[in-house]
């Protein structure tokens, strides 16, 4: 569906930020991000839980340059309009478009010791699914993976592939943060078991 860069860039941020305001945001454990003061880290939330979830990184991390992984479809292009006019800086591309670029770029924003933030199951599923590059990318450089678990105590649920929220206004929104220190892969099948319990543990937590 095409939406003009008038709500993309405008409307829609503005319209996040009124929402996001108006949660009751609980946060488990409350004090967790003062370990990443001195270090880069990726942080993840499922794509259906994102109308809080990037704004929860900006707001978690007031101090650290945010970097957006956003792919390059048209609903991409959307979203990246707005996280621009959100603050974030944006990494374009994908595991499928652009990969090898991407991954270099997201290591240099590691390596300075920046935030990364990201979908894991995006962009186009499967829905809980942690893709393998990004456990990679973490494991490899010994770099922390950060997922924030999201539910709202009310929410319009949409009949799409991720089943999208988007929380009603006011409403309460819980949020546990797992803190995940990856181990290093010996091998393809290692990362591929790893990856899927890692994916089943959380998609149904």
């Amino acid at each position: 569906m095409a939406i003009s860069p008038l709500i993309s860039r405008h409307i829609l941020p503005f319209t996040l930020k009124l929402l996001y305001a108006s949660l009751r945001i609980s946060l488990t454990p409350s004090s967790w991000n003062k370990q990443f003061a001195d270090k880069g880290a990726i942080f993840t939330f499922w794509h259906g839980k994102m109308v809080t979830g990037w704004l929860l990184a900006k707001a978690l991390f007031p101090a650290k340059k945010i970097v957006a992984v956003v792919s390059l479809s048209k609903d991409g292009r959307i979203l990246s309009d707005t996280l621009e006019q959100l603050d974030f800086t944006l990494i374009r591309g994908s595991s499928s478009r652009g990969g090898d670029e991407v991954k270099d770029a997201m290591q240099k924003t590691l390596q300075k010791e920046n935030i990364i933030v990201l979908t894991p199951d995006g962009p186009r599923g499967p829905i809980y699914q942690f893709k393998y590059g990004t456990l990679r990318i973490a494991s490899s450089n010994h770099y922390p993976l950060i997922f924030a678990e999201i539910s709202y105590e009310k929410a319009w649920k949409l009949k799409s592939w991720d089943n999208f929220e988007i929380p009603k206004p006011f409403s309460r929104a819980t949020v546990m943060i797992h803190s995940i220190e990856l181990p290093e892969f010996e091998s393809e099948e290692e990362l591929r078991i790893y990856t899927t319990n890692l994916s089943d543990r959380l998609g149904h937590a």
